[in-house]
């Protein structure tokens, strides 16, 4: 009986290569049939499909998929930003031998395209010229549909971050509905999750030794479509990890068992009969409990996408099942059904260790777009060409953010060695390079080689966060690594400055002053942007942020070391908007905060529901999944109207006249009046400027221009 997954994984770049390495390394991965026949290849073993322009680059998606694949001895094509509307442009570089290999690119197809209030986008970053609308909506799905009419027996594999969020029942912001699993829609033949290097690599070459990919169901961070759990399986409902209270029970998918449906009320639930002879095992909670499980052989059940689609709760409550199941070191697979077939998702990758990530990223990369682009311009090359990719994964768990649930949060870190191999690699073959690395990071700029102090403690934890409602005891936070980093980079010859430009974790910066110190000295180009994202506590804790008191505590270090270095440097705080659990009142006093410190934000960014965040739960059901899911547990506001919304980013703008109706309007809803008026205590005006108009192009209120002008003064003190 094969095991869920091999009992080790093999070394990333141990396999023996395929026989095509003979034709060596390409210039840039063919895009085109004449750059095949310069090659002399008659034939692509793997094609890539991506929404994204190509960028030879390791921090672009498809480039570093490529070049690892390529590294282990198939040819390599890819087919950029197609056009989707007919079949056509995905022949363009014939049949692939082994397998299309699907994905939207660097961002989510759907972000890419709208913005946090639905409204289409006219710019792409990943575009030449930044020019937009070079990618359908759901790229993944329709991308993967124009490959099976291209070939219909070529196999699929989807992946990317648009896949990887949609891998089970998720939440779709722009229809305002629960979509099933983008592996139904797409027809893929299997899903890639995560860092997928290791799934791909093994999935290459197992279809090259002529296994059909309908047999690869054993590998870590990949999901697929199954009839039925296999017999000699321990199904657990997924009521044992968390009992989200009486949801109606549902059509049991075992037609030959007693099966408990998934999120009965385990308080009214009778224990199961024994099961000793079924060939399936179904173990409901109060079983569950008392057994010892073999991971190798249990899988747990989450409420099928029916339920979910129908009950806010019970979504709810699988997605925070899916969240408690992520730590490589001791995740058990997870099974959905959907209508009559099953959507199996396998434990995550393991990470790479520090030997394979430097090896990734020191591949033959050429480091620039594709020549067919000639003199466009590539916005999100731009920013990072002369940037290096430190580490991957965050411990932070933001509920918002993305990070966590593709990359996981056990951090895979570079060695030294190679981070410096690759500024030297940028001062020689960097067009146009000044002297300046412009970022050493990642996810975020220092969480490198941070990690927990005991592996076991590590493999056997289901902490959401390493860092919220406080530090773990057991992470270590010692940035002196990372320090002697940026003392290594800085003094490469040819390089004049290094800035870092990710996102800081002060919470943690703050742990090792030193850190502060260097970093404030040396890295800082007179403005740092970092985080809060929030000064109250009802949406930080939501958002799973360090309180104000962390701020101020790094606010404090960055203005004494910038005074110590003789430097005028400032702080740049980013707020969101409209997250799950704020109101009227938070932002009020974020706003009232703002003003308060002198901040004006020119652009504010609001809440942006993406699939699979915890956040996103939270914005759906209107319960916190951080916490036990039920029927009366803690309920989460969530502002969903476009003119709430609207107004929550206004109280970010509170300096900008176009928002002060509705700022005044709400304040006096909520009884602040006193916050209306000319003094440096109120937040807005009573009256709009002279002849203004709204940015709309709109008249001002009830459809007249207001002839009042708003000079910091009551009107009597103007003459």
């Amino acid at each position: 009986m094969e095991p869920l997954v091999a009992p080790t994984t093999p070394p990333l770049f141990s396999y023996r290569p395929y026989w095509a390495e003979c034709f060596g390394t390409a210039p840039f991965l063919p895009t085109s049939r004449e750059e095949m026949d310069e090659l002399g290849w008659d034939s692509c073993d793997i094609i890539i499909v991506t929404g994204d322009a190509y960028v030879d680059h390791p921090s672009f998606g498809m480039a570093v998929v490529g070049r690892v694949l390529e590294a282990q001895g198939f040819r390599v094509g890819i087919i950029a930003q197609p056009d989707w509307q007919s079949a056509e442009p995905f022949k363009a570089l014939g049949q692939p031998n082994l397998f299309f290999g699907v994905a939207a690119g660097n961002m989510d197809s759907m972000i890419n395209r709208y913005t946090a209030d639905r409204r289409l986008r006219h710019d792409d970053a990943y575009s030449p010229d930044n020019v937009g609308g070079k990618r359908p909506d759901r790229a993944v799905i329709v991308y993967a549909q124009r490959c099976r009419e291209a070939y219909k027996q070529t196999p699929i594999v989807v992946g990317s971050i648009e896949a990887s969020l949609r891998r089970i029942a998720h939440y779709d912001y722009w229809s305002d509905k629960v979509r099933r699993s983008i592996l139904l829609d797409s027809r893929a033949d299997l899903l890639l999750y995560g860092n997928a290097e290791r799934a791909i690599v093994d999935v290459a070459h197992r279809l090259s030794r002529g296994e059909a990919i309908s047999e690869i169901q054993n590998l870590r961070g990949t999901a697929f479509i199954r009839d039925a759990v296999p017999e000699g399986w321990t199904v657990v409902d997924s009521s044992q990890v968390d009992t989200p209270g009486k949801i109606d029970p549902i059509t049991s998918p075992y037609v030959d068992t007693s099966a408990t449906p998934a999120c009965k009320d385990a308080q009214n639930e009778e224990p199961a009969p024994a099961q000793a002879e079924q060939a399936i095992r179904i173990i409901d909670p109060l079983q569950a409990r008392k057994t010892e499980l073999d991971p190798q052989r249990s899988v747990i059940r989450l409420p099928d996408y029916e339920t979910v689609k129908k009950d806010p709760v019970a979504y709810a409550h699988a997605a925070r099942v899916l969240h408690l199941e992520t730590n490589p070191g001791n995740a058990r697979a997870l099974v959905q059904r959907h209508g009559d077939k099953e959507v199996w998702l396998n434990p995550p990758p393991i990470p790479l260790e520090t030997e394979e990530l430097d090896s990734v990223f020191e591949l033959p990369y050429q480091r620039r777009p594709h020549p067919r682009y000639g003199k466009a311009r590539i916005p999100a090359y731009e920013m990072i060409r002369n940037s290096v990719n430190i580490m991957r994964g965050c411990f932070g768990g933001c509920t918002f953010c993305s990070i966590t649930e593709h990359e996981g949060r056990i951090i895979q870190s570079r060695s030294q060695e190679s981070i410096v191999r690759e500024v030297e690699k940028i001062r020689d073959l960097s067009p146009g390079f000044t002297g300046v690395v412009s970022d050493l990071g990642g996810p975020t700029a220092n969480m490198w080689r941070l990690r927990c102090k005991s592996e076991q403690i590590e493999k056997r934890c289901r902490r959401l966060s390493c860092v919220y409602p406080g530090i773990c005891k057991n992470l270590d936070t010692d940035q002196t690594p990372l320090i002697d980093l940026y003392r290594a980079v800085r003094n490469v010859d040819g390089v004049k400055k290094v800035l870092i430009a990710s996102g800081l974790r002060y919470d943690l910066a703050v742990e090792t002053p030193e850190y502060v110190r260097e970093l404030v000295t040396h890295h800082v180009g007179g403005y740092l942007k970092i985080a809060p994202e929030h000064s109250e506590d009802s949406p930080l804790s939501k958002m799973m942020k360090p309180g104000m008191g962390s701020y101020d505590r790094f606010k404090a270090m960055f203005d004494k070391y910038s005074k110590e270095a003789g430097k005028e440097q400032y702080l740049i705080p980013y707020f969101i908007a409209a997250h799950p659990g704020t109101r009227d009142e938070d932002m009020m006093n974020l706003a009232m905060w703002l003003k308060r410190n002198g901040f004006r934000a020119d652009q504010v960014q609001a809440f942006y529901p993406s699939p699979m965040a915890n956040a996103t739960a939270m914005y759906h059901s209107g319960k916190n999944p951080l916490k036990k899911v039920t029927r009366n547990s803690e309920p989460v506001f969530a502002a969903k109207g476009l003119k709430q919304r609207r107004l929550h980013k206004a109280y970010l703008r509170y300096h900008d006249p176009d928002g002060w109706p509705a700022i005044r309007e709400s304040l006096q809803k909520m009884g602040r009046r006193d916050l209306i008026g000319y003094g440096k205590k109120h937040l807005v005006p009573p009256r709009q400027p002279v002849n203004w108009t709204p940015k709309n192009g709109k008249a001002g209120a009830k459809g007249k221009r207001v002839l009042t002008q708003h000079t910091g003064l009551p009107p009597r003190a103007r003459k």
